[in-house]
This record gives C-alpha cells, sequence and structure tokens, in this order.
C-alpha cells in the first residue's frame, strides 16, 4: 500500500512542477478574469442614467411613483411630458434616452410605443419603465400585493420525495451542470490521455520492466490514476476559487448576481459521479497504452472511445425539450455516458431517484472492473516487448488468472 501512494505522490508532483500544468491552471482563471471584467465594463459604461421620458395620454401615471424597496432601487428617472412635440424636443437634446406614449384607451388595448434617437439596446431602461407602470398601477394597493404584482411570483419546482429543487431566481442550478459537463471533458479527458502517453512512453523506452519488480499492476496502475486525479481537482479548485471570486466582485456592478445561491445538490451529483467517471477512463486508457507499441496507435482508438463520454452533448436540445425520453433514461444508464447525461438532466428536471442509484452502481462497477481488467491486460503487455495485443490476446488476458 506504501508504494501506491508513493506513486500518487510523485505522480502528482511531476505534473504540478510542468509549466504546461501552469499554463494549463492559469488560462482558464485568465479568461474568467477576462469575461468578468468585459461584463463589468459593458454593464457599467453601457448603462445610462439619463431620464426616460412620457406622454400619458390615459392619465394614469406620476413620475414620483417608484416601485417598493428593494424592487428595481436603481431605476432611472421618469419625466412627464404634456405631448409628444416636447418629448420629441427633450430626446433631439439628449435630455432624455428615449420617451413612450400611451394611448388613451391604454387601460383597455394596453398600447404603448417607445420612441428612440439612435440604438435601442438598452434592456435594462425597457425593464424600467415597464416596471414603473406597474408600480403606478398597484400604488393603491397594500405594499406586499404591489411587491407581488411587480416583481411577480418566484417559482420553485420541487420533486415529490422533496430532494430536489428548481428555483426560477437562481440559474446557476441551470448553467453549473453544463459548465461541470465541459470542463469533464476538457479535464478528465487530458489527463487520461496523459495517462496512456505515460503507460506507451514507458513501454517504449523499456522503463516500466523495472518498475513491475518492486510494485504490482494494480499499484502502479492505481497510484497514477490517483496522481492524475489530484492534478485534475487542484486545477479544478483553483478555478472555482477565481470563478467564486470572480462571482462576488461582479455582483457589486450586476444585480442579477446579488441573488445567487449555491446548488448544492447538483454541487453533490457531480462529485458522485466524478470519481468513478474518472476511474472508468484510466483504466480503459491504461488498457489501450498496455495493448499497443506506439502512441500515435493508443491514441486512435481512444479518440473513438472518446466518442462514448461526449455523446450526450448531441442529445442537448432533448435534454431540455423532454429530459425524460427513454432514450436519455438509456444514457442515463450507460457508465460512459451516465456522468454527463445525468448532470445535464439535473439541471432540468427532477431525476428519478431510481435512475440515480442504478447509474451510479452500475457505473462503479464498471470503473472497477475497467481497471481490473486494465491490470491484468497492462501484465500481459508488458511480457510482449515491441508486439500489440489484437482483440484474442486481449480476451486471453482478460480471462487468465
Amino acid at each position: 500500500m506504501r508504494n501506491f501512494w508513493l506513486l500518487a505522490k510523485h505522480e502528482y508532483r511531476k505534473m504540478v512542477s510542468k509549466r504546461s500544468f501552469l499554463l494549463g491552471t492559469l488560462a482558464i482563471p485568465f479568461l474568467i478574469i477576462v469575461v468578468m471584467g468585459l461584463v463589468i465594463f459593458v454593464a457599467v459604461r453601457g448603462e445610462d442614467k439619463r431620464p426616460i421620458g412620457y406622454v400619458d395620454h390615459a392619465g394614469i401615471l406620476n413620475e414620483t411613483v417608484r416601485p417598493p424597496t428593494g424592487i428595481n432601487d436603481d431605476m432611472v428617472p421618469m419625466r412627464a411630458f404634456a405631448d409628444e412635440t416636447a418629448a420629441q424636443t427633450a430626446l433631439a437634446a439628449g435630455d432624455i434616452q428615449a420617451y413612450y406614449v400611451l394611448a388613451a384607451d391604454y387601460l383597455t388595448t394596453r398600447e404603448l410605443n417607445r420612441y428612440y434617437w439612435q440604438d435601442d439596446t438598452d434592456e435594462a431602461a425597457r425593464n424600467d419603465f415597464a416596471d414603473f407602470i406597474r408600480a403606478n398601477l398597484a400604488a393603491a394597493r397594500p405594499a406586499e400585493l404591489q411587491e407581488l404584482l411587480i416583481d411577480g411570483p418566484e417559482l420553485t419546482v420541487r420533486s415529490l420525495e422533496g430532494g430536489r429543487e428548481i428555483s426560477s431566481s437562481n440559474p446557476l442550478g441551470f448553467i453549473i451542470p453544463f459548465v461541470a459537463a465541459f470542463l469533464f471533458i476538457f479535464i478528465v479527458m487530458g489527463s487520461a490521455g496523459y495517462l496512456l502517453q505515460v503507460v506507451t512512453d514507458e513501454k517504449e523506452n523499456r522503463t516500466m520492466e523495472m518498475m513491475v519488480t518492486s510494485v504490482t499492476p494494480v499499484q502502479l496502475i492505481g497510484g497514477k490514476a490517483l496522481g492524475l486525479m489530484g492534478v485534475s481537482l487542484t486545477q479544478l479548485f483553483i478555478w472555482l476559487v477565481v470563478a467564486a471570486v470572480a462571482l462576488v466582485i461582479g455582483a457589486n456592478y450586476i444585480p442579477q448576481l446579488q441573488d445567487f445561491t449555491v446548488p448544492w445538490s447538483s454541487l453533490l451529483i457531480i462529485a458522485l459521479y466524478f470519481f468513478p467517471a474518472y476511474a472508468l477512463i484510466a483504466g480503459m486508457m491504461t488498457a489501450i497504452g498496455s495493448a499497443v507499441t506506439e502512441l500515435q496507435q493508443g491514441q486512435q482508438i481512444a479518440g473513438i472511445l472518446n466518442l462514448l463520454f461526449i455523446f450526450p452533448f448531441f442529445f442537448v436540445a432533448l435534454i431540455i425539450a423532454k429530459p425524460d425520453s427513454p432514450i436519455l433514461v438509456a444514457l442515463t444508464l450507460f457508465p460512459t455516458t451516465s456522468f454527463i447525461t445525468i448532470i445535464m438532466r439535473w439541471a432540468v428536471n427532477v431525476v428519478p431517484t431510481w435512475q440515480l442509484v442504478a447509474s451510479w452502481l452500475i457505473l462503479v462497477t464498471t470503473a472497477v472492473l475497467s481497471v481490473y481488467v486494465s491490470a491484468k491486460i497492462f501484465r500481459v503487455g508488458m511480457l510482449r516487448y515491441g508486439q500489440s495485443l489484437n482483440l484474442r490476446g486481449v480476451l486471453a488476458a482478460v480471462r487468465s488468472r
């Protein structure tokens, strides 16, 4: 067991000390900072604080009325005009950013016209005026009812057993699973490819024979896989910290980020499926590296197998439209597609408990078998220097004692 941990520690230190690891790890945080900086820049510079004008032929608006505290506290000022000519003059002079004209029968027809000078891309201004109208129409109501009428209901979808919630006010519950799916492909496939390279390179350099004299194949494969998993988790931790800091800073400039809460249930599902999915890929890549004699040949085979893991991305539209489709249930239970399918379905719908339990047990069982079989193929492959294992040889290695 001591050799197992020494191998994992050695593999981890060797990877994190590489310049490529530092560049790859820092590239994503740099991208996050740049994107968040651009979003904040656009939000701050693109925000037009000039008043919005209106001509009220219906006689229902009062420019001093505002929504209750806590609802659109940053609303731009509203300015009333007696007629369209005065409003147009103010718009031409740049005193207002746009103006609205309410028809005399607005309460019946809801006819509303907006006039602007050049670009009409400020959605926040249109939302401000919509809240302004709602606040005026609800002004005679109690404060609690005003808040309900203006802000609208907050929809929360709960599973029947009470173990799953999807809130309309927290889009992170929808975003995080899809981001995790892409990160899984980006990180795990990269580290698994490195594991394939390590096995084939050490076979070509004839250094593997010296290693197997002091450690068993299972210890060797498990130690390398655990070390690379630690590398992946280190990258994830750094990226999550940077993303959390960016969200905290961005919340000071972007109001939509202030009400976000961490979807712990989604993170738990991701953690439960990540480790066995990683072990499954590590076992498969080690088996491929042990069966071939050249890295290029192994990469060709691995590229085909990688499609089994990214296959759920071809069904993103179906996942959003009909997450309980039979084909998605099948992908949930299939070990190579279970992780990505589960987390993307989890983002949009309640996944039945039996599917979660069954898919996780199938994935764990397959991952254990993958590591065990790869160790047997690895042992036989070491004895056949310069020769690839064909399908018959692989099956013989699996059946051997």
